[in-house]
């Protein structure tokens, strides 16, 4: 098993001469003069273009009652690609669904990120190119803002937990063999778990990282469906973000978790997850705020929304 730890996106940037700043100048102008898309042959020349991903997008949402059929479709045909596949260096991304046997699974019963436990049926997950944060972020802003004026935005949903979230580490059960972390989202893992853990202050984060990917990770993905979890921590919205979604908490004691399971994640539930909360708290270190499982969903279907409720 081996850890595989990332520096800031600010340290890659830092490294490679071409960044924004550099095109922004050149984007603008084109716009301006109705020659706009030779900015793209500019943009695609310079600042990093890597596998890796350096930051993810995940958001948990919950529709309306009596919406869930509407904005899973809104999500899938639209919303999806239109608001996220179709951005610059987002290159990766999967929805997963929690039917309501699933949300009766999550822990705690008092959780600081879902009240109740079991609001957010809907997850998604996506990957950001390593050092393309602040391009993304600037684009990102942009198209919502239109999506928004052009009546595109399914408004009957709350969203629950959504962060850009910064990736810290990796965290493999067999090595060097298997599937990587920038294939997760593509590779057809069977389930998903969703892990929110708050540490007990600023200063003891990386105590807790330093923990979690040379202890707590490595034992627990032994013998384990997970073959690997993915850690993360939440970077803050932009001020300019759309009114419906709340700014981050946690922004300097929070970690995110993602395993990714070769199983459904009902078949040895207990075996293999329970006693997470009791790890941490043990550990002093901080306190499980979410243990939450998740299914795929089948893209072009309704599958599983009439077991939502």
């Amino acid at each position: 098993m081996t850890a595989d730890s990332k520096g800031t996106p600010a340290e890659v940037a830092a490294t490679d001469t071409g960044t924004a700043t550099d095109v922004g100048t050149a984007a603008d102008t084109g716009a301006a003069t109705g020659t706009g898309s030779a900015a793209y042959a500019e943009l695609a020349a310079v600042g990093p273009y890597g596998v890796r991903p350096g930051h993810a997008l995940i958001t948990m949402v919950e529709p309306h009652p009596g919406h869930e059929y509407a904005y899973n479709r809104w999500y899938e045909d639209d919303h999806y690609i239109a608001g996220a596949m179709a951005m610059p260096w987002m290159f990766a991304g999967r929805r997963w669904v929690a039917t309501r046997d699933l949300q009766l699974l999550r822990r705690p019963e008092k959780s600081a990120v879902a009240r109740p436990v079991t609001a957010g049926c809907y997850l998604s997950t996506y990957w950001l190119t390593e050092g393309r944060y602040d391009e993304h972020m600037k684009w990102t802003v942009g198209i919502n803002q239109r999506l928004n004026r052009d009546g595109r935005v399914y408004q009957s949903r709350t969203h629950v937990f959504t962060a850009f979230q910064e990736q810290v580490a990796t965290v493999y059960r067999d090595g060097a063999a298997g599937p990587r972390d920038f294939h997760a989202l593509d590779h057809p893992y069977a389930g998903l778990v969703l892990e929110v853990i708050d540490a007990e202050g600023p200063e003891r984060r990386a105590e807790l990282v330093e923990w979690l990917c040379a202890r707590h990770l490595p034992r627990r993905l032994a013998g384990s469906p997970a073959a690997m979890a993915l850690v993360f921590r939440p970077t803050p919205l932009p001020g300019d973000r759309m009114s419906y979604v709340e700014q981050v908490a946690g922004v300097d004691t929070r970690l995110t978790l993602l395993w990714f399971l070769q199983e459904d994640p009902r078949d040895g539930w207990t075996a293999h997850f329970a006693g997470l909360e009791e790890e941490v708290a043990d550990a002093g270190l901080g306190r499980v705020e979410l243990v939450a499982p998740f299914i795929p969903t089948v893209p072009g279907t309704d599958r599983y929304v009439s077991e939502l409720r």
